[in-house]
């Protein structure tokens, strides 16, 4: 249910600036998103699991912070990250 420190690893590799970058905000949304992805599962077959299901609003909503932000200081990097990631764009 929750994301291996390989699959990590994995996405900090592919999204940050180098191996050790788990602070900008492209890694941030890319293990947001995958959080997002697997909690999405399993409230489609959790359906009475409220307190995930909150954990999941909440999860959404820092994802959209991040995207914003990232939106405002960095428009080239929210396109390659929203397309590489398959996030709508408002």
């Amino acid at each position: 249910m929750s994301i291996t420190n390989t699959q990590k690893q994995d996405i900090v590799k592919k999204f940050g600036k180098n191996d050790k970058d788990t602070g900008s905000s492209e890694v941030q949304i890319a293990l947001l998103t995958e959080r997002i992805r697997l909690l999405t599962e399993h409230a489609k077959v959790n359906k009475k699991d409220n307190h995930s299901k909150r954990g999941l609003v909440m999860l959404v909503s820092q994802r959209k912070k991040l995207l914003k932000y990232l939106r405002r200081t960095n428009p080239e990097s929210y396109l390659n990250v929203t397309q590489e990631l398959s996030i709508r764009r408002n």
